[in-house]
């Protein structure tokens, strides 16, 4: 049994504490400046509450963080500032690059660093979830998922293949749902929409239900969605790769960042307003 915090315990976070608890360990969370969601989820799956961030490094031997791409480098360093001795795994969707810096400062403080990327929803379904592990003692941190829904799977000893293979599957998943809602608004703004649709209906019937869902759907999560897009440019172009594309899809997703946490889709009229109306700010 080991003693994980887990930072920080939101939609998908949440999900990963409770795999880890699941398996026998005990999974702490830190409630300072948290919100009232968060403290619900945290209670709803029996996580041990302490108050700070020094408070979790005290008590835990495994850190696993879970948080938006964009403060990947700052909880890390909230982490190294709050004098941990552990084992640190960032799952964040970051650039290998990233990962690589993440771990050299972590390696210097004499803390195990594990790479690590998630490809799936929230754990809540055997066989729905990926968690992909890297770095030395990617091992340690697989173990503390046995037995439980998120399938944590060691692929190799090299800090940053993780992140990698993160970039480069959402760059489909999401770049290709950023490109759709690119055509759709620029398809309304030129009055051919109508015509759009009905020649994909010709080709698919189901096509335009699922690409209308596809682009409402993508909304709530867009103002996460944009910092992913930016690493996944950073990536591109450390491969020598262009990275022009992923570089507008952040601004489409910047655009649809007003929807974050919706409860319910918009309508797709909507999101197109939204973003036409931020290129004429």
């Amino acid at each position: 049994m080991s003693a994980v915090g887990i930072i920080n315990p939101g939609a998908m976070g949440i999900s990963i504490a409770a795999s880890a608890r699941a398996s026998g360990n005990k999974v702490y969370w830190a409630s300072a400046g948290r919100s009232a969601a968060t403290r619900r989820r945290a209670e709803e799956h029996s996580l041990r509450e302490v108050a700070t961030l020094a408070d979790l490094c005290a008590a835990c031997d495994m850190i696993l963080c879970v948080c938006p791409p964009h403060a990947a480098e700052a909880v890390a360093q909230s982490v190294l500032d709050a004098g941990f001795t552990g084992a640190y795994c960032d799952g964040n969707a970051i650039a290998p690059q990233k990962a690589r810096a993440i771990g050299d400062l972590m390696k210097a403080a004499n803390i195990d660093f594990i790479d690590g990327s998630i490809i799936g929803p929230p754990a809540w379904k055997a066989g729905s979830t990926r968690f992909y592990l890297s770095g030395p003692s990617a091992a340690a941190i697989a173990a503390l998922f046995d037995n439980s829904v998120t399938d944590a799977r060691v692929i190799g000893a090299e800090i940053g293949k993780a992140s990698a293979l993160k970039m480069v599957f959402a760059a489909l998943t999401k770049g290709s749902t950023a490109l759709l809602s690119a055509i759709y608004g620029t398809a309304d703004q030129l009055g051919v929409r109508d015509d759009l649709e009905r020649e994909w209906g010709l080709r698919d019937s189901d096509s335009v239900t699922q690409r209308r869902k596809q682009v409402r759907n993508v909304t709530a999560k867009a103002w996460r969605f944009a910092g992913e897009m930016q690493e996944i440019a950073a990536t591109f172009e450390s491969a020598g790769i262009p990275s022009g594309f992923f570089d507008a899809a952040h601004d489409v997703y910047e655009r649809m960042a007003g929807f974050k946490d919706a409860e319910d889709a918009p309508e797709l009229q909507a999101v197109l307003a939204a973003l036409t109306e931020s290129e004429c700010r």
